[in-house]
């Protein structure tokens, strides 16, 4: 007998119970920024002679429970720090193997809800009406919804939302119709179906001022109005990426894939819940050259919420296979090439975080423990790219590109609609590959998911693409001051955004640049000019790790004016290291704190040595 997976993330025993279904009522109130709901959870007993039953919540008022129509004793356990607090309840009898209960409970949310953020007007791009957007990713809707918060088990979900009635509601599900709100006039309820199950982590909720365009047959572009014409721009090619994917994997089942542009605060690059993919408004390049985030949220409809890994030890799951099927996408639409390069830029990001946590953290394993480890924390692009390097480093061993895709969507077809571990995947890698297993058994499995740092092997990638970088970023390196004059804007007419931000990423990877070098690369480059997030990101960190004092108010504008923490973190981490900008980094840290998401909030005030419970005057 296999040992039972356990997910020490949740405190829901998911062997005794699952969840099949929920029913939401849900009423969101901009001026106490709570949510008011009832939950009635169809819940199928997996034991028999069960008289308790647990699910997660955090930071929850739970005000009643009934059971069968009966109401039920219950009580919440302890808090924990990011665990929450388990509610306990007591059937009112005991039930057997088999057994379905509905467990309906009335509670509200705290204005505090991790899985939440409240903007007011101001902080919108219409500054007319609030906004509010959930991120339940990974053990948040224990925020939103008492339920069991684990990706272990999957529910379908309805849901009836009353919102302002001048605002829309969308949610990770199908809209199914509105009405007037029969106990308020000046509301409405909005309704979604959801019939593909999913893991809670895939609940998704916005309630604002928001307009939608429809880019293609399934597909509608939502955001506030003023940048609803450059979103549908720039996310056009969003049915050619679906149409690749189904080529590729097998038939889409979710129906619609609208995406959303959500205000700056968005702590994520993108977040691929079901029929409506959250995506940064960072993306918003101006020539499409980031939409390669949308080819990951789309490769997320099969890797991830079709096959979703079952705890978050085995995120990798996810993200390594959704990296690569990303990439496979762009291989087809652009070249085999791009997609090497794309590749190179992977195994960089992976030695960046190796670098951040330390070459032998428990973190940077493929499958590190996360036993008393919040999943926020352990968050980086190690399972994504030490991932990705490892099915590609295994398409080169067994027959290439077309060979391993087959495997790929061999495993979606057999796992479709499941959650699995990592033995799960690999004993199906070693059936389907049962002519290969010589081959297999070369692969160093205990170093690839069980040790700290780098892979133990580096894949073969196609440099082509990259070679052009690496000679420009190698003439800057050795450029004495009297090379400077031989840059001109000339170097970058070549190299696509792509490239120019492999660049950027090559510098970084060395010792800083004299002062001198990165204010002759601002006169014949003019990089605080570029719209592109990935390159200003990197050009501003390259800049204060020059000491050069003139990029602080822009690297700091950068890091505030926008959320996301693959930009926001490195930027606040660069400025606080740098000793002339330090304490105006904390001072800017301060009082932006209570505009940002509360995720990034925590991860940055760690990275600043900040308490949580220092304060600032404005």
């Amino acid at each position: 007998m296999a040992a039972e997976v356990v997910d020490p993330c949740s405190y829901a025993a998911f062997s005794s119970w699952r969840t099949k279904h929920w029913n939401l009522k849900l009423r969101v109130d901009f001026a106490s920024r709570v949510i008011t709901g009832k939950a009635a959870l169809t819940v199928e007993s997996l034991q028999d002679q069960q008289r308790t039953l647990i699910l997660d919540t955090k930071d929850l008022q739970i005000h009643k429970v009934v059971v069968n129509g009966q109401e039920a004793t219950f009580s919440l356990g302890e808090p924990h720090s990011f665990r929450g607090a388990p509610l306990e309840i007591t059937l009112p009898c005991e039930r057997t193997r088999g057994e379905d209960i509905i467990v309906e409970i009335s509670y509200e949310t705290s204005p505090q809800a991790s899985a939440l953020q409240w903007l007011a007007p101001e902080l919108t791009a219409g500054k007319k009406h609030p906004y509010l957007f959930s991120q339940c990713q990974a053990t948040h809707c224990r925020t939103i919804v008492p339920c069991q918060d684990t990706p272990s088990v999957k529910q379908t979900y309805y849901a009836q939302v009353s919102v302002p009635k001048e605002l829309v509601a969308l949610m990770s599900a199908i809209h199914d119709g509105e009405l007037p709100d029969p106990e308020d006039s000046n509301r409405k309820i909005c309704r979604f179906r959801q019939s593909v199950p999913i893991p809670s982590y895939l609940l998704a909720l916005v309630v604002g001022a928001l307009e939608g365009r429809k880019i293609g047959p399934r597909t509608t572009v939502w955001s506030e109005k003023e940048l609803v014409n450059e979103a549908a721009y720039e996310f056009e090619e969003t049915e050619s990426m679906l149409q690749t994917a189904e080529d590729l994997v097998g038939p889409y089942v979710w129906g619609q894939y609208d995406l959303l542009v959500l205000p700056p605060s968005f702590p994520y690059g993108g977040m691929e819940n079901p029929c409506l993919t959250f995506v940064t408004p960072t993306l918003l390049a101006g020539d499409r050259s980031l939409s390669n985030v949308i080819a990951h949220e789309i490769a997320h409809s099969w890797t991830g919420n079709l096959v979703t890994n079952k705890t978050w030890e085995h995120f990798w799951l996810n993200e390594g296979h959704t990296v690569y099927l990303e990439r496979r996408i762009g291989g087809r639409l652009f070249s085999e090439q791009f997609r090497n390069f794309q590749g190179l830029g992977g195994w960089k990001e992976l030695k960046d975080s190796v670098g951040t946590f330390g070459a032998t953290n428990p973190l940077t394993n493929l499958i590190p423990s996360l036993k008393d480890v919040d999943p926020d924390e352990a968050y980086s692009s190690v399972p994504y790219e030490k991932g990705f390097a490892l099915l590609f480093y295994l398409e080169q061993l067994l027959g290439g590109p077309d060979v391993f895709v087959g495997f790929l969507k061999a495993y979606l077809h057999a796992f479709a609609y499941k959650s699995v571990i990592t033995d799960d995947w690999k004993t199906f890698l070693y059936s389907y590959f049962k002519d290969k297993v010589a081959i297999l058994e070369k692969v160093d499995w205990e170093a690839w998911m069980h040790s700290p740092g780098m892979p133990p092997v580096k894949p073969t990638y196609d440099m082509t693409l990259a070679n052009v970088c690496i000679a420009l970023s190698q003439r800057w390196i050795k450029a004495t001051e009297s090379d400077l004059c031989s840059f001109c804007s000339e170097d970058l007419k070549q190299l696509s955004s792509h490239q120019q931000i492999e660049f950027l990423a090559l510098l970084l990877q060395e010792e800083p640049l004299p002062v001198s070098h990165v204010k002759r690369m601002q006169n014949v480059y003019n990089f605080n000019a570029v719209k592109n997030s990935e390159i200003r990101a990197r050009w501003l960190r390259l800049c204060i790790r020059s000491k050069w004092e003139d990029a602080i108010p822009l690297a700091l504008k950068m890091a505030t004016e926008q959320g996301r923490l693959k930009f926001t973190r490195p930027l606040f981490r660069e400025l606080y290291n740098f000793d002339r900008a330090r304490d105006e980094t904390v001072r800017t840290f301060l009082r932006h704190r209570p505009f940002m998401h509360p995720v990034a909030a925590m991860l940055v005030g760690k990275d600043l040595n900040v308490d949580s419970a220092q304060s600032t005057s404005f």
